[in-house]
């Protein structure tokens, strides 16, 4: 502790999470942020010791790098900081909290109590808030066949896809992890509660920043034959209070655009539903950098020291 402000260290602090949680936290005056200089911060030595002074280590690093860091910061003993890892090294670990507050009652309390949390991928955040709802309220049966396709801004594919888009312009849109492996499925299966591994298809524009997350569904092929408004109402009830995730009229025009929610740390959710048809379409809306990732970092960030009221003031859009 710094006085009464609590100290974080962003190792990896020059990616696009680390920056844009860095951003965050500058309008949070009851947190310091210590950093290394570009010479010592890949020093194991010094990253070490500047771990042992702080309270928090974000982990914006690749998963191998997490993995390192986090052996690093274990090995301080008593003197160890609290983790948050925005790789995917740890998100399905049964020793860390998985960091989306309002996944279920009570999960914000076990972020709040815990030493170690993942952060959660940005399409999984999505995907997980339309599904979980809809299994815990008995109206999607766990082992239902699901299919998710996502659309999001090209800065979620990290420096060379940024840097192929802003130099080269980049395809104005391309499909991506055809080989159906893509590293959120992991996570999306286990906290999305669902027992058949679900296919996932994503994709990105030639947009920055943005994403939809959307789940085709029959009617009919659902438990108890729900309608539209019946699903809405049971993610109505879920997120019912939250400050961040609110589930939204549809548009009277019946499109959704992905980039609404740029700059924020808001998600949204709409059921687009024919009854006639008996179809459903679940979409989620969110900023891949927000709530997908240095949004949902800092909120957990608040969570883990104790400040959450304040950074929700300071920092959510």
């Amino acid at each position: 502790m710094a006085g009464n402000r609590s100290s974080v260290f962003i190792d990896g602090e020059a990616g696009t999470t680390g920056l844009g949680i860095r951003e965050r936290l500058r309008a949070v005056g009851e947190i310091e942020i210590k950093s290394l200089s570009d010479a010592h911060r890949k020093d194991p030595a010094a990253r070490r010791d500047i771990m042992a002074e702080v309270d928090l280590v974000v982990l914006c690093l690749p998963d191998d790098a997490a993995k390192e860091s986090t052996a690093l910061a274990e090995g301080l003993g008593d003197a160890s900081p609290k983790l948050l890892d925005a790789s995917t090294a740890h998100r399905v670990d049964p020793g860390w909290v998985y960091g989306f507050p309002e996944m279920l009652p009570g999960q914000a309390a076990r972020i709040a109590a815990a030493t170690k949390v993942s952060n959660p991928g940005c399409y999984p955040t999505g995907a997980i808030a339309l599904l979980r709802p809809l299994i815990d309220a008995g109206l999607l049966a766990a082992d239902h066949p699901v299919s998710i396709n996502a659309v999001s801004g090209y800065s979620g594919g990290g420096k060379s896809m940024i840097q192929a888009h802003e130099t080269s312009h980049g395809p104005a849109f391309e499909l991506y992890g055809l080989g159906l492996e893509h590293k959120h499925v992991a996570e999306t299966e286990l906290y999305g509660g669902l027992t058949r591994r679900p296919i996932f298809v994503p994709s990105v524009g030639h947009f920055r920043q943005g994403m939809l997350v959307s789940i085709p569904l029959h009617l009919d092929t659902l438990r108890g034959k729900p309608t539209g408004a019946d699903l809405r109402a049971a993610l109505a009830a879920h997120f019912d209070g939250c400050a961040l995730v609110s589930v939204k009229p549809v548009p009277a025009d019946g499109k959704l655009e992905p980039e609404a929610l740029n700059q924020t740390d808001r998600l949204e959710l709409y059921v687009h539903a024919n009854e006639p048809r008996r179809q459903a379409v679940l979409v989620a809306r969110l900023d891949n950098l927000g709530k997908g990732a240095s949004g949902a970092a800092v909120q957990n960030i608040g969570l883990m020291l104790g400040l959450d009221a304040k950074i929700g003031d300071a920092a959510h859009g």
